[in-house]
């Protein structure tokens, strides 16, 4: 079998972590070896990456009820004047240009570098139909904002209960799921219980993540510092009847003051790379956690289809020798030394060839359900392709249903693929601790703290 060419995509992350960044480096590097695997089993092609899998941008996300307190923020965090749609999902990057564009939701759906890359496949799985009409719920929005440099800002619209739906509620699922920071405003929890009964649910499932700030928006009367740590308390009181108990709580005054969103967005950078090592482990643990069950149940499935067919025939083969049997006598024939052995030729030459031809037939059928079942579950390995390089001649015959590279071999590689992220995860940490330098040197001479050392 052919090697897999490396993913374009793969290569452009290598070379922009090359210089500013070793462990997002290495991480690209360990994608590029999961790849591997995963194109020997059939499940990417040859230009595929699982690296796709999310955003290697840097993401803060916006939640808010219907007041303006969010999109005022914006403006004034970013220092410009925005004017976007209040009913879409708008993606909101930097330019030098001082002009600002706003582009289609398709400009987010084709482009893999950005979030929301082929966001229309989930849509249909919703809402059929709904892919299509992509402009109607995305847009991509350049501004002229420092703020913005080498990250990304994803201001969700507001909770209308007019134009909620399936889709937008996929969407928000999906943009706090990506987010590495959420914003959520404090008018949010101030409209309906029945739309943000969803909302809330996403934000109770990820409170551990440490992506949440909740903004409690006075900016237009002055606060002092007292009085916003009542305010803040009595708003956490409120949220852990929700069963929100984690998070940052911060009030917005007159003042301004806006240190202490400058901290976590400075810091943003390392929560993308703790969210990018996450998915690549958990797209590790996959293959043996889903994909490969997948398609075993698959198999079994197809074989005890195949096998059931073949006995019917069988059986129908039967019932005619027995009528012969009954009409002429054939028993002597088939213990004939001579004859019998030429009988049962004949019968092994007809029935395999119609065995195989009736798992193929079959394996139609069971290949339309993976490519739905892929879909379910969000997958973007082809469940299909492992499946059908696993119906190899003597896999037919035979019976074996684990899937082709269910093996101990690749068990082995993915476990030391497994163990290679988590060091990562490990000189992630380290580069917080001065203590554990000399350790991280030893196990990473290629990040180099000499640099860091000399400046």
């Amino acid at each position: 079998m052919a090697d897999k060419t490396v993913s374009k995509h793969l290569s452009n992350l290598e070379r922009q972590f090359a210089a500013n960044d070793p462990v997002l480096q290495k991480t690209a590097k360990i994608f590029q070896d999961l790849d591997e695997i995963e194109f020997e089993l059939g499940l990417i092609d040859n230009d595929e990456t699982t690296a796709r899998k999310t955003s290697w941008w840097p993401i803060v996300s916006t939640l808010g009820g219907y007041s303006p307190a969010k999109s005022d923020f914006v403006n004034r965090y970013l220092g410009v004047q925005l004017h976007t749609a209040r009913h879409k999902f708008t993606v909101l990057q930097y330019t030098p240009q001082t002009n600002t564009a706003t582009l289609p939701g398709t400009a987010l759906d084709a482009d893999h570098r950005l979030p929301f890359y082929q966001i229309s496949r989930q849509i249909d799985l919703v809402a059929n139909g709904e892919g299509s009409k992509l402009n109607g719920y995305l847009e991509l929005v350049t501004v002229n904002s420092g703020k913005l440099k080498n990250k990304l800002l994803i201001d969700t619209p507001v909770l209308n209960p007019a134009a909620e739906n399936p889709v937008s509620g996929l969407l928000r699922k999906y943009v706090i799921g990506i987010s590495d920071l959420v914003l959520v405003f404090n008018d949010l929890f101030e409209a309906d219980a029945d739309l943000i009964k969803d909302t809330l649910a996403e934000i109770v499932a990820h409170q551990d993540a440490n992506k949440f700030i909740f903004v409690i928006d006075h900016s237009e009367i002055t606060i002092d510092a007292l009085k916003s740590q009542e305010i803040a308390a009595s708003w956490q009181r409120r949220l852990a009847e929700l069963g929100i108990h984690t998070g940052q709580f911060i009030v917005l005054s007159q003042s301004g003051d806006t240190s202490l969103f400058d901290q976590r967005f400075n810091n943003i950078n390392n929560d993308r790379s703790y969210r990018i090592l996450g998915t690549l482990e958990n797209s590790i643990r996959a293959i043996d956690d889903t994909i490969f069950p997948e398609v075993e149940e698959a198999l079994t499935t197809w074989k005890d289809r195949c096998n059931a067919s073949t006995l019917i025939v069988l059986g129908f083969v039967v019932m005619l020798m027995l009528f012969a049997e009954i009409a002429v006598g054939i028993l002597e024939l088939l213990i004939d030394p001579l004859i019998g052995p030429a009988i049962l030729a004949v019968l092994i030459g007809v029935l395999t060839p119609l065995h195989i031809i009736v798992s193929r037939v079959h394996a139609k059928f069971l290949i339309k359900q993976l490519h739905k079942r892929q879909k379910q579950l969000n997958l973007s390995e082809d469940l299909a392709g492992l499946f059908e390089k696993s119906l190899s001649f003597w896999r037919i015959l035979m019976p074996i249903t684990d899937p082709v590279g269910k093996t101990k071999k690749n068990r082995k590689k993915l476990n030391g693929l497994i163990e290679q992220s988590k060091d990562l995860v490990q000189a992630l940490n380290d580069q917080f601790s001065h203590s554990q330098q000399p350790e991280y040197r030893s196990q990473y001479d290629a990040y180099s703290y000499a640099d860091s050392e000399e400046n």
